[in-house]
């Protein structure tokens, strides 16, 4: 084999020849620097994502690996479930509680994420009685876990929760919440009852005045939820109709307007007894059911009652006035009345809620006529001293003007022909040619209760001796003018809420009374009504019957005593 030629240059290692001698470079200047720009981007890179890794690693030592630190703080209530803290309620709330750990069962009222880490609730405990609830993830995972956190805030409206909290003070007044002075800082919360997916009521809009009365089918459900915001926030949702609120009864019950409504119901009933009490009036209990129309009148509900049929009372009249023959000498009840009038306006239902007393009288029956307004003046005062609070609340709804009340000694009180009278010379051109002879309509009772409102300076006021044509059989006639009746109505922003009278207690009067009102006096019912008064004498006795639902209504005035009601019962409505 041969040598190489001498001038061959020799390869190197790698099999490649050295550049010669004045070849270019094998990178240029800008070659480089892009080089290095890559490489430090890169390096840039690589860095944030092992701080990514590093953050990550950190998180799931904190939360113990995969493990929710928090997980016995939330979730469904169990029966083992206990919360050893002083239990607190809104309306109680104070200084003293600054600090301290405490529980509350409440309904959220309204729920929203700050953030993964940050949830925030209003819970409201009863009525309008609320509060801001805050809930942070802890950096250690417990007591709250952002699990724990993401679970709060998706909870539905409306469900009722039990809670263990811190009561802070917030950064500033939290002006959504009734209790906007202090906030619980939830650290546990349990789940009692879920609220629906969707609402047929909010609880927004069920605390809004009702845009419409007109009851339409109430077998018909709600189309559409309607969506639920802060109470505090009334522009925010539209308002809904009666239908719509008496087809969803637990969200219309749970508006605070409703339950401020009902407490005002209720006083009005404690009350009346309160009064009565104190005037040594005996409470007792009439019957339901009767076995003949109670007043001989068509507008009765019948029913079958084994072999016979039965109805149900339209008023406790008769019962009244055995008790005062049976040797009561004041008595009153509390209790449905029943009334078969297909009216469907906002002023009549088919049961409503009566209150009623009778007394002895002793030499005239203004007796009675007195004791009544004096009851009716005590349940006004006593309304404005016990509930002002809630009426402030019903009025930011349903605005009205204040009840004007007579001062004490000028009560006005007319006779029916006086009233008469008042409106021909100074009422609408309509009310010129009104007849003393006649009843009033409603129209007529409003235009004169604003009348005396503008010239006596009073909502309440009585009227006496009605025409004798406008009162019921046992109605004893004036006996100075046979033409009108020693009975009187009261009235309410000009709407009757209660009529009353002097009773007939002699059966030989009762009987030709009868006779003219083309009652026969031996029918069913009323012969046995007759027949009391033949057992044994009874003494000349009075009362009225008070409509407990117009009196709430009138005097928050309301635009329906449907509203005043805990469950109305109208000719198209026997639901819920």
């Amino acid at each position: 084999m041969s040598e190489p030629p001498a001038d061959k240059p020799q390869e190197s290692a790698a099999g490649a020849a050295p550049p010669a001698e004045g070849d270019a470079p094998a990178q240029s200047k800008k070659g480089a620097k892009k080089a290095e720009a890559k490489a430090k981007k890169e390096a840039e890179k690589a860095r944030k994502a092992a701080e990514r890794e590093a953050a990550a690693a950190a998180q799931k030592a904190a939360s113990g690996g995969n493990e929710d630190l928090a997980k016995d703080n939330y979730g469904d209530i169990t029966s083992t479930t206990r919360l050893d803290v002083e239990k607190v309620q809104l309306k109680k709330l104070g200084e003293e509680h600054l600090g301290k750990t405490v529980k509350l069962r409440a309904w959220i009222q309204n729920a929203r994420m700050q953030g993964a880490k940050m949830a925030f609730v209003e819970l409201r405990e009863e009525r309008n009685w609320t509060i801001q609830g805050v809930m942070s993830a802890s950096a250690e995972g417990k007591p709250v876990s952002k699990q724990m956190v993401k679970w709060v805030g998706a909870l539905r409206l409306e469900s009722f929760v039990l809670v263990e909290a811190t009561v802070q003070k917030p950064l500033e007044p939290v002006k959504s919440c009734r209790v906007s002075d202090y906030e619980l800082h939830l650290t546990k919360c349990y789940l009692i009852a879920p609220g629906p997916e969707v609402l047929g009521l909010g609880l927004n809009a069920s605390n809004r005045a009702i845009a419409s009365f007109e009851d339409e089918d109430p077998s018909q459900p709600p189309t559409e939820g309607v969506e639920n915001l802060s109470v505090a926030d009334g522009s925010a949702a539209p308002s809904a109709s009666l239908s719509t609120h008496l087809n969803n009864p637990v969200m219309h019950k749970r508006a605070p307007v409703q339950q401020a409504i009902a407490d005002v119901r209720m006083a009005v009933r404690k009350l009346f007894s309160e009064f009565l009490d104190s005037k040594d009036f005996v409470q007792f209990e009439a019957p339901c059911l009767i076995g003949a129309a109670s007043e001989g009148g068509a507008n009765v509900f019948s029913l079958p009652y084994f072999d016979t049929k039965a109805f149900l009372a339209q008023s406790p009249q008769f019962y009244k006035q055995f008790e005062i023959a049976g040797g009561r000498k004041r008595v009153y009840c509390i209790g449905p009345v029943f009334r078969a009038e297909n009216s469907n306006t906002p002023r009549h239902m088919t049961e409503f809620t009566g209150l009623d007393m009778e007394m002895e009288i002793e030499d005239h029956y203004h007796e009675v006529r007195d004791m009544i307004e004096g009851l009716m003046l005590y349940i006004f005062r006593g309304l404005k001293e016990k509930c002002q609070e809630q009426i402030d609340l019903i009025r930011a709804i349903y605005p009205s003007e204040e009840f004007l009340l007579p001062e004490p000694g000028k009560e006005v009180r007319l006779t029916f022909a006086e009233g008469q009278k008042l409106l021909r010379e100074e009422g609408p051109e309509e009310y010129r040619n009104v007849s003393d002879d006649e009843d009033m309509s409603t129209p007529q009772e409003k235009a004169l209760g604003a009348l005396i409102r503008e010239k006596f300076k009073t909502d309440f006021y009585v009227l006496d001796k009605f025409p004798e044509g406008a009162r019921p059989f046992y109605t004893i006639e004036d006996p100075e003018n046979p033409k009108v009746t020693n009975a009187y109505d009261f009235f309410m922003r000009g709407q009757e809420i209660l009529s009353g009278g002097q009773r007939i207690h002699l059966p030989e009067l009762l009987e030709a009374r009868l006779r003219k009102k083309g009652i026969d006096p031996t029918s069913p019912g009323i012969k046995d009504y007759v027949d009391v008064f033949r057992s044994a004498g009874v003494p000349p006795h009075g009362g009225g019957g008070i409509g407990l639902d117009r009196v709430v209504a009138w005097y928050l005035n309301l635009p329906s005593v449907h509203l005043a009601c805990y469950y109305p019962r109208t000719p198209k409505r026997l639901l819920p």
